[in-house]
């Protein structure tokens, strides 16, 4: 889910300048204060997340006699740019857009995990997370929680009754759909709605689609604008939502509901009585949007699988985000607590405590706390092929911007595929 920044306008007129100079880097050398033996953590960790990670820091240092402290900020992604201009970084940073990692590679910030680290990272982790720490040859970042977006929620209760069974393939969800209209039920309910930020949603589907029909490639290729946004495999990808979103018999109140229903509303017709749908494609935060009823037992009253994949050659892919650990010095006991945090012993009190996934592959799956995270970690960890949300690594005015607008005008009936995505190519800055 998108998250909205609030920064004062001080604040934010540094990071604009530091932004827009692309991290170039004054010194050859980051200065470095002065060594009390305190490692200093950064990131945007606050409220039950900083409690949890706090767990985490304090194992640690309990463990090894390191001082390692943590601090949260609501304007972290502005404070970082402005510490690493002005050569006073943290010794960690914990940096959820991977675009930044790469930005403060390039500009020389961040140093490459030393080699003891790369083989605890080589042990514990699918190549995947290696690739999506690495830049130009080198590996920057250590992923620790991270959350998916790709995934079906029901009521296993109701499918249940009806005998239904989890498609695995897309063929079988098509076959699916087809067996619930047949049966008088509606398969989806959908909800772009989200205020400002409207459509949000539709663009999770389309970049659920492209990974699928198009596979990883061309998915890297389409972010970073080396294909037009309206390439053919797009628009191809789009159609696929398209019989979905455009049929009426698929979707809870038809496709003209799908603009006008919150995204968060939109998982509670599969739990009314009788249920108003079968199911709804969100990510792992939306059980919190459920009917307080039905949250109070997840286990007994809702099921979840991944969005089946469409062509073989790359499985089941899991689109999402993650927060990866950047060191800025080499202050003794930075490499030590990025080697602790690819053991499953950094992770487990997390997972325990619910609201966070891991992608360790030697992690316990008991230690989460009901069996829809763990069946959830599973998928996550048996996924080849993982991508992070494409509009939250485009242009702004692009991912936030004419993305949300294109998948509203989609949806309604304004615009064809083709149409709709060629009006966010136009908005591309040249």
């Amino acid at each position: 889910m998108k998250r909205v920044v609030k920064i004062g306008a001080a604040v934010a007129a540094v990071a604009v300048l530091s932004l827009s100079s692309g991290c170039k880097k004054k010194d050859a050398v980051v200065q470095k204060p002065a060594d009390d033996g305190t490692i200093r953590i950064e990131g945007a960790f606050r409220g039950e997340d900083e409690a949890r990670f706090q767990e985490i820091v304090k194992i640690f240092n309990e463990k090894t006699g390191y001082h390692v402290t943590y601090e949260g900020s609501p304007d972290f992604e502005v404070q970082i740019q402005v510490e690493t201009q002005a050569n006073t970084p943290p010794d960690i940073a914990v940096l959820p857009q991977p675009g930044t990692m790469k930005r403060f590679a390039d500009a020389g910030y961040i140093r490459p995990m030393s080699a003891d680290v790369v083989s605890a990272i080589d042990s514990s982790y699918a190549p995947v997370w290696k690739e999506l720490g690495s830049h130009n040859g080198k590996v920057y970042g250590i992923f620790h929680r991270v959350n998916a977006k790709s995934f079906v929620w029901y009521n296993k209760k109701e499918w249940e009754k009806r005998g239904y069974s989890v498609p695995k393939t897309w063929d079988e969800l098509r076959a699916l759909e087809e067996q619930m209209v047949a049966d008088g039920v509606i398969p989806w309910s959908v909800g772009f709605e989200s205020g400002a930020a409207t459509g949000w949603p539709g663009t999770d589907w389309l970049e659920d689609m492209v990974l699928r029909t198009a596979g990883p490639e061309i998915y890297d290729k389409w972010v970073n604008h080396e294909i037009a946004f309206d390439d053919p495999a797009i628009v191809n990808a789009l159609k696929y939502c398209g019989e979905i979103f455009l049929n009426d018999k698929y979707v809870y109140g038809g496709a003209a509901s799908i603009v006008t229903m919150n995204y968060g509303d939109s998982v509670k017709p599969l739990f009314e009585n009788p249920p108003r749908a079968m199911m709804n494609r969100q990510g792992n935060f939306i059980t919190a949007f459920m009917q307080q009823e039905v949250q109070a037992n997840l286990e007994e009253n809702v099921g979840v699988f991944a969005l089946p994949g469409v062509d073989p050659r790359w499985g089941t892919p899991v689109l999402g985000g993650g927060d990866q650990f950047v060191a800025f010095t080499d202050k003794p006991g930075v490499d030590e607590f990025m080697k602790f945090l690819t053991t499953w012993e950094a992770c487990a009190p997390w997972a325990r405590s619910g609201g966070a996934l891991f992608p360790h592959k030697n992690q316990n799956f008991d230690d989460y706390g009901n069996s829809l995270e763990r069946d959830i970690a599973k998928v996550l960890v048996g996924a080849t092929v993982f991508r992070f949300d494409a509009s939250d690594l485009m242009p702004t005015e692009v991912g936030s911007g004419s993305f949300w607008t294109g998948m509203v005008n989609y949806v309604s009936g304004a615009e064809t595929a083709e149409s709709a995505l060629k009006f966010i190519e136009e908005s591309w800055a040249r």
